[in-house]
């Protein structure tokens, strides 16, 4: 496999060995290691704000890792960054390769292929006729709609349709046509499967697989990713650093705890008495505390007269009737 930067055919491997970027709020991944065959569908997984973006952008030679290394087809980054981003190229990032919403479809498309002739273009190229020039540059905006699978005459207005009117998978098909331009050995997609319906995220999925199928190395950012890709997913692999302990404040008399154990039991409480007597006391007053008497069993409810009377009472009628009973006794 070559791994000369301007010879552009050829797909890309990828590999990556504690791979790690850190910013100035901490760690934006770390950790990464994988290894990617060329023409492999690798989808970034994770959720928004888990650094995949920069990741996407660290392995396409856009931004500077901070730890360990990758290397795209032979090339070491961080050292091959500018060889990197030569055989490589963005589709849709947001914020670095964004599409202009007032130019048309053509005019992205003659503004790239102008650009890549002008930065990319070898010394034999430029030496060729005007007309020659454009033919080479319409041969290589046809090739890549179709890699692209956009077909101009189904747009509203055709090549004079405003970027603003396309739907979101024509955009990133155009986007994806844009960066086919270059005839890249890898591909960088952001955002992959935001705002797309399920049908069109298995569109969007299915033109990555062709670009992958036609020998070029697809780097894809995504919330889920397909089962036949690749999936690296930074906030799985990235270990963050664990942060140092806080210093516990102590007092200026305080000591260290004991060790467990007996010994160190009765060190320890040996250590606090004398560490208590050590302490200065404020005298108090000392006051005597009389001891409450207990309080006195309630006495038994005393006699009334009305309890009396009623006693005198019942004992008169039961000896009324005993009288009664033996009166009767005696006159049978």
């Amino acid at each position: 496999m070559t791994t000369n930067p301007d010879k552009p055919d050829g797909a890309a491997a990828v590999v990556a060995d504690g791979f790690g970027l850190k910013g100035p709020r901490g760690w934006v991944f770390r950790g990464i290691t994988f290894e990617a065959a060329p023409g492999s569908l690798v989808a970034i997984e994770g959720p928004s704000g888990s650094g995949r973006t920069c990741l996407l952008l660290a392995l396409s030679g856009r931004m500077k890792p901070t730890e360990g290394h990758a290397e795209v087809a032979g090339l070491r980054l961080p050292r091959k960054m500018a060889a990197v981003r030569r055989i490589s190229a963005l589709g849709p990032v947001p914020g670095v390769s964004d599409l202009d919403p007032a130019l048309t479809v053509a005019e992205h498309l003659r503004e790239r292929a102008l650009l890549q002739r002008r930065f990319d273009g070898s010394l034999k190229m430029l030496l060729r006729s005007p007309a020659e020039r454009r033919a080479t540059a319409r041969a290589r905006i046809d090739t890549a709609l179709a890699a692209a699978g956009l077909d101009l005459d189904t747009l509203e207005k055709g090549e004079r349709t405003s970027v603003r009117d396309l739907e979101r998978l024509e955009a990133l098909r155009l986007s994806v046509a844009l960066a086919l331009i270059g005839r890249p050995r890898l591909l960088a997609v952001d955002d992959t499967d935001l705002k797309l319906s399920d049908a069109d995220r298995a569109e969007a999925w299915e033109l990555l697989r062709s670009v992958a199928a036609s020998g070029i190395t697809v780097l894809a950012v995504c919330s889920e990713a397909p089962k036949d890709a690749l999936r690296i997913s930074p906030t799985a692999t990235a270990t963050a650093t664990p942060a140092p302990a806080a210093p516990v404040s102590r007092a200026k008399h305080a000591r260290p705890e004991p060790a467990a154990g007996p010994a160190a039991a009765t060190s320890g409480t040996a250590k606090a008495a004398k560490d208590i007597k050590a302490v200065p006391v404020t005298p108090v007053t000392k006051t005597t505390k009389v001891a409450e008497a207990p309080a006195p069993a309630e006495p038994a409810t005393p006699p009334t007269a009305e309890g009396d009377a009623a006693a005198e009472t019942t004992t008169t009628t039961t000896e009324k009737r005993d009288a009664d009973a033996l009166a009767e006794a005696c006159r049978a």
